[in-house]
């Protein structure tokens, strides 16, 4: 059977990924998963495509809200916007929505990282961004994610790819929050419903790549090769879209732990 090898969260949107070795799964995602994201003045959502540093950027839960970290940067902890605290128009992507301000102080701390302007943004509970209509129940939300609560990708998928690819890469390219070992590579792209620990989760839509694959972890600096972006569409080109992965979306939420069994439920 195969078993849940790693779970990872990425507070904000963008940022260093944050391993873990259990976690909770809530209708947006992983607890404490994309909750938090910098926008630009417009409320345009700032991201890793075209801002590779966010990569250096490390932001970790606490339980007033957030601690950033980041190079060349002193330490700051933001707390969780109040209820009456003022909200943003923002964008991400083609879904627009309004969100809780962090304040001036987080603002300036991201446009010195960022070196352009920012603004920190949180996911309260007045915020709604429904899941794409399309693939998912009236009721599904999501946090900052690009369009979906959760990522799943198999670890024989990243290695048939290291296979093609002129150097390996990890799997912390792809961003995903649940990997899976003991499977063949692309089952995910069979499966439909899966059981996890005390979670049911449905696989709703691959996942389509972009640029950002290309950014190294530990230089924070795009491939000059464009890989493995480059690679993937040689193989995993479908419509126009370079797939990699499973978009997930929790049907019954619980925790979760590295180890744990994944029951196929279903399959195409």
């Amino acid at each position: 059977m195969p078993t849940l090898s790693s779970l990872s969260i990425y507070p904000l949107k963008s940022c260093a990924e944050l391993p873990l070795t259990h976690a909770t799964v809530e209708p947006l995602g992983l607890q404490h998963d994309r909750r938090w994201m910098a926008v630009r003045p417009d409320g345009s959502c700032m991201t890793g495509r075209e801002l590779p540093g966010f990569v250096h950027l490390r932001a970790v839960p606490v339980p007033e809200g957030l601690h950033l970290s980041a190079p060349g940067m002193p330490e700051l902890a933001v707390a969780v916007p109040p209820a009456d605290a003022p909200r943003l128009d923002i964008t991400v992507w083609s879904d627009t929505c309004s969100a809780a301000w962090a304040g001036e102080e987080a603002d300036r701390w991201l446009s010195a990282y960022l070196r352009e302007p920012a603004r920190l943004v949180y996911v309260d509970a007045r915020m709604r961004r429904p899941v794409d209509p399309k693939y998912a129940a009236p009721d599904d939300r999501v946090g900052f994610a690009d369009g979906y609560p959760l990522l799943l990708i198999s670890e024989a998928s990243l290695t048939d790819l290291n296979t093609r690819l002129p150097q390996p890469v990890r799997m912390n390219r792809f961003r995903p929050n649940l990997v899976v070992s003991g499977c063949e590579p692309f089952a995910e792209d069979r499966w439909k419903r899966l059981r996890i620990g005390e979670v049911e989760l449905v696989l709703v839509k691959p996942c389509a790549r972009c640029v950002f694959i290309n950014v190294d972890a530990s230089t924070a600096r795009p491939d000059p090769a464009q890989q493995p972006l480059r690679t993937l569409a040689t193989y995993r080109n479908h419509g126009n879209k370079v797939l990699f992965g499973q978009n997930v979306i929790a049907r019954h939420g619980g925790a979760l732990r590295v180890g744990d069994p994944v029951e196929v439920l279903e399959e195409a």
